[in-house]
């Protein structure tokens, strides 16, 4: 499977308590911080949630 690296770009202070469980979820803690996840439709579905915060990268 492919992987994702995902990256925080935008702050969670806004954002509504179900998005900050979700950013938490995808293993993002800090502003800018990354991630790789595999590609899956689970992580497909909660970066849909908070696309606007995050940044997606495809990896190989």
């Amino acid at each position: 499977m492919d992987k994702v690296k995902i990256t925080l770009v935008k702050s969670i202070i806004g954002a509504t308590k179900r998005q900050k469980r979700t950013v938490e979820a995808l293993g993002l803690k800090k502003l800018n911080s990354c991630v790789e996840q595999q590609n899956t439709p689970v992580i497909n579905g909660m970066v849909k949630k908070v696309q606007h915060l995050v940044k997606v990268e495809k990896i190989g």
